[in-house]
Protein backbone atom coordinates (compact mmCIF):
# COMPACT_ATOMS: atom_id res chain seq x y z
CA UNK A 1 0.00 0.00 0.00
CA UNK A 2 1.53 3.37 -0.73
CA UNK A 3 1.50 6.00 2.15
CA UNK A 4 -1.28 8.41 2.56
CA UNK A 5 -1.22 11.88 1.31
CA UNK A 6 -0.64 12.96 5.27
CA UNK A 7 2.09 10.45 5.92
CA UNK A 8 3.73 11.92 2.70
CA UNK A 9 3.59 15.27 4.03
CA UNK A 10 4.73 14.24 7.31
CA UNK A 11 7.73 12.33 5.88
CA UNK A 12 8.63 15.51 3.65
CA UNK A 13 8.16 17.54 6.82
CA UNK A 14 10.65 15.61 8.79
CA UNK A 15 13.31 15.50 5.50
CA UNK A 16 13.28 19.22 5.38
CA UNK A 17 13.34 19.32 9.11
CA UNK A 18 16.54 16.89 9.56
CA UNK A 19 18.39 19.37 6.78
CA UNK A 20 17.59 22.66 8.34
CA UNK A 21 18.63 21.36 11.91
CA UNK A 22 22.14 20.65 11.08
CA UNK A 23 23.32 24.69 10.09
CA UNK A 24 21.53 25.50 13.52
CA UNK A 25 23.31 23.47 15.66
CA UNK A 26 27.14 23.91 16.20
CA UNK A 27 29.42 22.17 13.78
CA UNK A 28 30.92 19.71 16.21
CA UNK A 29 27.76 18.31 17.43
CA UNK A 30 27.05 16.27 14.61
CA UNK A 31 26.12 12.80 15.90
CA UNK A 32 28.71 9.68 15.85
CA UNK A 33 29.09 7.05 13.47
CA UNK A 34 25.38 4.78 14.04
CA UNK A 35 25.68 1.48 15.93
CA UNK A 36 23.20 -1.35 16.28
CA UNK A 37 21.52 -0.14 19.48
CA UNK A 38 22.03 -3.01 22.82
CA UNK A 39 19.41 -4.49 24.10
CA UNK A 40 16.96 -2.61 26.74
CA UNK A 41 17.38 -3.97 30.43
CA UNK A 42 13.70 -3.41 30.39
CA UNK A 43 10.49 -4.20 28.29
CA UNK A 44 9.83 -2.19 25.03
CA UNK A 45 7.21 -0.98 25.42
CA UNK A 46 7.15 -0.78 29.49
CA UNK A 47 3.83 -0.18 30.17
CA UNK A 48 0.85 -0.67 27.44
CA UNK A 49 -1.77 1.98 27.18
CA UNK A 50 -0.04 4.74 29.61
CA UNK A 51 -0.10 8.19 27.49
CA UNK A 52 2.69 11.52 28.96
CA UNK A 53 4.79 9.59 30.92
CA UNK A 54 7.11 10.74 33.56
CA UNK A 55 9.46 8.56 35.71
CA UNK A 56 10.89 10.74 39.15
CA UNK A 57 13.93 9.05 40.65
CA UNK A 58 13.95 9.75 43.29
CA UNK A 59 16.22 8.21 46.82
CA UNK A 60 16.40 4.39 46.09
CA UNK A 61 12.86 4.43 44.27
CA UNK A 62 12.16 5.26 40.75
CA UNK A 63 8.24 6.53 40.72
CA UNK A 64 6.10 6.86 37.12
CA UNK A 65 2.93 8.78 36.22
CA UNK A 66 1.06 8.99 33.66
CA UNK A 67 -2.23 9.27 31.80
CA UNK A 68 -4.52 6.42 31.71
CA UNK A 69 -6.70 5.54 28.99
CA UNK A 70 -10.01 6.70 30.77
CA UNK A 71 -8.54 9.84 31.45
CA UNK A 72 -10.55 9.46 34.73
CA UNK A 73 -7.78 9.20 37.86
CA UNK A 74 -4.92 9.36 38.74
CA UNK A 75 -2.08 6.49 39.37
CA UNK A 76 1.16 5.94 41.14
CA UNK A 77 3.63 3.33 40.71
CA UNK A 78 7.18 2.70 42.32
CA UNK A 79 10.10 0.03 41.71
CA UNK A 80 13.84 -0.11 42.60
CA UNK A 81 14.57 -0.21 39.09
CA UNK A 82 12.94 1.10 35.33
CA UNK A 83 12.66 -2.90 34.72
CA UNK A 84 10.72 -2.89 38.03
CA UNK A 85 8.40 -0.84 36.75
CA UNK A 86 7.08 -2.38 34.36
CA UNK A 87 5.42 -5.03 36.67
CA UNK A 88 4.88 -2.67 39.77
CA UNK A 89 1.44 -2.34 40.98
CA UNK A 90 -0.19 0.62 40.34
CA UNK A 91 -1.80 2.46 43.05
CA UNK A 92 -4.87 5.17 42.32
CA UNK A 93 -4.26 8.05 44.80
CA UNK A 94 -7.05 10.30 43.32
CA UNK A 95 -10.03 9.89 41.20
CA UNK A 96 -12.14 12.79 38.95
CA UNK A 97 -15.02 14.85 40.87
CA UNK A 98 -18.37 14.03 39.47
CA UNK A 99 -18.79 17.27 38.15
CA UNK A 100 -17.67 20.76 38.52
CA UNK A 101 -13.54 21.63 38.14
CA UNK A 102 -11.48 18.47 37.83
CA UNK A 103 -14.58 15.93 36.72
CA UNK A 104 -13.44 15.70 32.97
CA UNK A 105 -9.93 14.59 30.70
CA UNK A 106 -7.57 13.95 33.92
CA UNK A 107 -4.15 14.24 31.87
CA UNK A 108 -0.57 14.57 32.13
CA UNK A 109 0.15 13.81 36.08
CA UNK A 110 3.26 14.93 37.33
CA UNK A 111 4.58 14.06 40.28
CA UNK A 112 7.12 16.28 42.51
CA UNK A 113 8.88 16.30 45.74
CA UNK A 114 9.34 19.74 46.90
CA UNK A 115 10.22 21.57 50.28
CA UNK A 116 9.76 18.18 52.05
CA UNK A 117 6.14 17.14 50.55
CA UNK A 118 4.90 15.41 47.81
CA UNK A 119 2.86 17.35 44.73
CA UNK A 120 1.10 16.22 41.85
CA UNK A 121 0.71 18.74 39.30
CA UNK A 122 -1.87 17.90 36.28
CA UNK A 123 -4.56 19.11 34.43
CA UNK A 124 -8.59 18.33 34.42
CA UNK A 125 -11.51 20.03 32.38
CA UNK A 126 -14.87 19.76 33.37
CA UNK A 127 -17.93 17.42 32.75
CA UNK A 128 -20.13 20.00 31.34
CA UNK A 129 -17.16 21.59 30.11
CA UNK A 130 -14.78 19.17 28.90
CA UNK A 131 -11.81 21.55 27.08
CA UNK A 132 -11.92 23.97 30.16
CA UNK A 133 -9.21 22.28 31.01
CA UNK A 134 -6.26 23.87 33.33
CA UNK A 135 -3.78 22.74 35.74
CA UNK A 136 -4.31 21.77 39.25
CA UNK A 137 -2.51 20.66 42.48
CA UNK A 138 -2.45 17.79 44.98
CA UNK A 139 -0.73 17.73 47.77
CA UNK A 140 0.77 14.81 50.36
CA UNK A 141 2.83 15.58 53.77
CA UNK A 142 3.64 11.90 54.29
CA UNK A 143 7.03 10.45 53.77
CA UNK A 144 5.89 7.61 51.40
CA UNK A 145 3.78 9.07 48.43
CA UNK A 146 2.12 5.43 48.31
CA UNK A 147 0.72 6.59 51.83
CA UNK A 148 -0.75 9.32 53.21
CA UNK A 149 -3.27 11.55 52.19
CA UNK A 150 -3.61 13.57 48.94
CA UNK A 151 -5.10 16.46 49.34
CA UNK A 152 -6.32 19.02 46.44
CA UNK A 153 -4.52 22.56 46.76
CA UNK A 154 -6.31 24.58 44.28
CA UNK A 155 -5.70 25.62 40.25
CA UNK A 156 -2.04 27.13 39.42
CA UNK A 157 -3.22 30.67 38.57
CA UNK A 158 -1.51 31.83 35.37
CA UNK A 159 -1.80 34.93 33.13
CA UNK A 160 -5.18 34.38 31.61
CA UNK A 161 -8.08 31.69 32.46
CA UNK A 162 -7.56 29.86 28.83
CA UNK A 163 -6.68 26.55 27.81
CA UNK A 164 -3.75 25.33 29.95
CA UNK A 165 -2.31 22.19 30.23
CA UNK A 166 1.18 19.74 30.81
CA UNK A 167 2.94 21.42 33.61
CA UNK A 168 6.67 20.72 34.62
CA UNK A 169 8.38 21.91 37.97
CA UNK A 170 12.47 22.21 37.71
CA UNK A 171 15.18 23.53 39.71
CA UNK A 172 18.32 25.53 38.47
CA UNK A 173 20.45 27.41 40.15
CA UNK A 174 18.50 27.89 43.43
CA UNK A 175 15.69 28.72 41.63
CA UNK A 176 12.20 27.00 40.96
CA UNK A 177 10.53 27.46 37.42
CA UNK A 178 7.00 26.12 36.06
CA UNK A 179 6.81 25.09 31.96
CA UNK A 180 3.64 24.88 31.10
CA UNK A 181 1.40 24.99 27.41
CA UNK A 182 -1.51 27.11 27.56
CA UNK A 183 -3.70 28.95 24.70
CA UNK A 184 -2.87 32.54 24.23
CA UNK A 185 -6.20 35.04 23.62
CA UNK A 186 -5.07 36.98 21.87
CA UNK A 187 -4.12 34.45 19.14
CA UNK A 188 -7.68 33.80 18.35
CA UNK A 189 -7.34 29.79 17.54
CA UNK A 190 -6.87 26.74 19.54
CA UNK A 191 -3.05 27.27 19.31
CA UNK A 192 -0.80 26.23 22.50
CA UNK A 193 2.30 27.53 23.60
CA UNK A 194 5.20 26.96 26.04
CA UNK A 195 5.49 29.49 28.82
CA UNK A 196 7.94 29.47 31.31
CA UNK A 197 7.62 31.61 35.00
CA UNK A 198 9.49 31.51 38.75
CA UNK A 199 7.54 29.59 41.33
CA UNK A 200 6.55 31.36 44.90
CA UNK A 201 5.49 28.07 46.53
CA UNK A 202 4.91 24.64 44.99
CA UNK A 203 1.48 25.84 44.14
CA UNK A 204 1.35 29.75 43.06
CA UNK A 205 3.44 30.95 40.23
CA UNK A 206 5.82 34.43 40.74
CA UNK A 207 5.53 36.00 37.46
CA UNK A 208 5.83 37.10 35.22
CA UNK A 209 5.13 34.62 32.96
CA UNK A 210 7.59 34.36 28.99
CA UNK A 211 6.53 32.90 26.09
CA UNK A 212 9.36 30.37 25.35
CA UNK A 213 8.14 28.72 21.94
CA UNK A 214 5.13 28.94 19.52
CA UNK A 215 3.95 26.23 16.81
CA UNK A 216 5.87 28.66 14.30
CA UNK A 217 7.01 25.76 11.66
CA UNK A 218 4.96 23.64 9.26
CA UNK A 219 5.68 20.47 11.15
CA UNK A 220 4.37 21.83 14.27
CA UNK A 221 0.82 22.87 12.59
CA UNK A 222 -0.22 19.13 11.47
CA UNK A 223 -3.47 18.56 12.32
CA UNK A 224 -3.19 20.97 15.24
CA UNK A 225 -1.30 24.29 16.08
CA UNK A 226 0.32 22.67 19.16
CA UNK A 227 3.55 22.93 21.06
CA UNK A 228 2.56 21.22 24.88
CA UNK A 229 4.08 18.84 27.30
CA UNK A 230 7.21 20.49 28.09
CA UNK A 231 10.47 18.69 29.51
CA UNK A 232 13.35 19.58 31.36
CA UNK A 233 17.19 18.44 31.27
CA UNK A 234 19.83 20.37 32.82
CA UNK A 235 23.30 18.46 31.05
CA UNK A 236 26.94 19.91 29.97
CA UNK A 237 26.46 23.09 30.37
CA UNK A 238 23.20 23.71 28.74
CA UNK A 239 19.62 23.44 29.72
CA UNK A 240 17.55 21.41 26.96
CA UNK A 241 13.65 21.60 27.14
CA UNK A 242 12.08 19.42 24.78
CA UNK A 243 8.41 19.99 23.58
CA UNK A 244 5.87 18.11 22.05
CA UNK A 245 4.53 19.60 18.88
CA UNK A 246 1.30 19.69 16.23
CA UNK A 247 -1.80 16.73 16.37
CA UNK A 248 -1.38 13.42 18.68
CA UNK A 249 -1.61 10.93 15.66
CA UNK A 250 1.96 9.86 13.93
CA UNK A 251 2.29 13.58 13.24
CA UNK A 252 3.64 13.93 16.76
CA UNK A 253 7.14 14.94 17.53
CA UNK A 254 9.27 16.24 19.65
CA UNK A 255 10.79 19.90 19.12
CA UNK A 256 13.90 21.34 21.21
CA UNK A 257 14.76 24.32 22.99
CA UNK A 258 18.20 25.41 24.62
CA UNK A 259 19.79 27.86 26.43
CA UNK A 260 23.49 28.36 28.41
CA UNK A 261 23.14 26.99 32.10
CA UNK A 262 24.31 30.61 33.17
CA UNK A 263 21.91 32.66 31.14
CA UNK A 264 18.64 34.19 32.28
CA UNK A 265 16.21 31.61 31.38
CA UNK A 266 13.19 34.44 32.14
CA UNK A 267 15.27 36.40 29.00
CA UNK A 268 13.55 34.85 25.80
CA UNK A 269 16.81 35.49 23.64
CA UNK A 270 18.95 33.14 25.83
CA UNK A 271 16.62 30.57 24.02
CA UNK A 272 17.35 28.98 20.98
CA UNK A 273 14.95 26.28 19.09
CA UNK A 274 15.29 24.02 16.83
CA UNK A 275 14.19 24.56 13.25
CA UNK A 276 12.76 20.30 12.66
CA UNK A 277 11.78 17.85 15.00
CA UNK A 278 14.86 15.91 17.02
CA UNK A 279 12.34 13.08 18.10
CA UNK A 280 10.10 11.55 15.22
CA UNK A 281 7.91 8.92 13.54
CA UNK A 282 9.96 5.88 12.58
CA UNK A 283 7.79 3.92 10.11
CA UNK A 284 11.23 1.31 10.04
CA UNK A 285 10.68 0.47 13.27
CA UNK A 286 6.88 0.34 13.34
CA UNK A 287 6.49 3.71 16.43
CA UNK A 288 4.62 6.49 15.10
CA UNK A 289 3.53 9.67 16.79
CA UNK A 290 6.66 9.21 20.30
CA UNK A 291 6.54 12.34 22.36
CA UNK A 292 5.14 14.16 25.52
CA UNK A 293 8.41 13.36 27.40
CA UNK A 294 10.40 13.48 30.73
CA UNK A 295 13.98 13.03 31.37
CA UNK A 296 15.44 10.39 34.46
CA UNK A 297 18.71 10.73 35.02
CA UNK A 298 20.31 7.40 36.21
CA UNK A 299 23.32 7.28 39.33
CA UNK A 300 26.00 6.79 36.83
CA UNK A 301 25.15 9.60 35.09
CA UNK A 302 23.19 7.78 32.07
CA UNK A 303 20.19 10.38 30.78
CA UNK A 304 16.58 7.82 29.94
CA UNK A 305 14.26 9.61 27.98
CA UNK A 306 10.80 8.65 28.55
CA UNK A 307 8.11 9.18 26.24
CA UNK A 308 5.03 7.09 24.34
CA UNK A 309 4.63 6.36 21.06
CA UNK A 310 2.04 3.93 19.20
CA UNK A 311 3.46 0.68 17.35
CA UNK A 312 0.70 1.57 14.25
CA UNK A 313 0.11 4.67 11.86
CA UNK A 314 -3.41 4.63 10.96
CA UNK A 315 -6.28 5.22 13.70
CA UNK A 316 -9.97 5.44 13.15
CA UNK A 317 -11.58 8.32 14.15
CA UNK A 318 -10.07 11.27 16.98
CA UNK A 319 -6.36 9.78 18.04
CA UNK A 320 -7.48 11.44 21.59
CA UNK A 321 -10.22 8.25 21.88
CA UNK A 322 -7.19 5.59 20.55
CA UNK A 323 -5.96 3.80 23.55
CA UNK A 324 -2.68 2.69 22.12
CA UNK A 325 0.12 5.08 23.37
CA UNK A 326 2.48 3.19 25.30
CA UNK A 327 4.98 4.01 27.64
CA UNK A 328 8.76 3.70 26.82
CA UNK A 329 12.19 4.43 28.22
CA UNK A 330 15.49 4.43 25.87
CA UNK A 331 19.11 6.05 26.67
CA UNK A 332 19.60 9.46 24.98
CA UNK A 333 23.04 9.97 23.39
CA UNK A 334 25.00 13.20 22.95
CA UNK A 335 26.87 14.55 20.12
CA UNK A 336 30.07 15.41 21.03
CA UNK A 337 29.47 19.29 21.39
CA UNK A 338 26.85 18.23 24.07
CA UNK A 339 23.75 18.31 22.32
CA UNK A 340 21.03 15.57 22.25
CA UNK A 341 20.95 13.30 20.10
CA UNK A 342 17.54 11.07 20.10
CA UNK A 343 18.14 9.08 17.65
CA UNK A 344 14.79 6.87 16.48
CA UNK A 345 12.35 5.24 18.52
CA UNK A 346 13.51 2.05 19.02
CA UNK A 347 11.74 -1.06 17.52
CA UNK A 348 9.83 -3.28 20.32
CA UNK A 349 11.30 -6.22 21.86
CA UNK A 350 10.15 -9.10 23.97
CA UNK A 351 10.14 -8.80 27.62
CA UNK A 352 13.60 -9.26 28.84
Amino acid sequence: MSPSPTLRRRLALAATAATLLAPALPASAQPAAAAAPAPLPWPNPLIAQRADPQVLRHGEWYYLMATVPEYDRLELRRARSIAGLATAEPKVVWRQHAQGPMSKHIWAPELAFLDGRWYIHFSAGEAKEPWKIRLWTLENASPDPLQGEWTERGQIQTQWDTFTLDATVFEHRGKRYMAWAQNDPASRNHSTNIYLSRMKSPTELEGPQVRLSQPEYAWEQVRHMVNEAPAVLVHGGRVFMTYSAAGTGAEYCLGLLWADENADLMDVKSWRKSPGPVFSTSPENSQYGPGHNSFVVEPDGTVLNVFHARNYRDIVGDPLKDTGRATRVQPLRFTTDGMPDFGLPLRETVKP
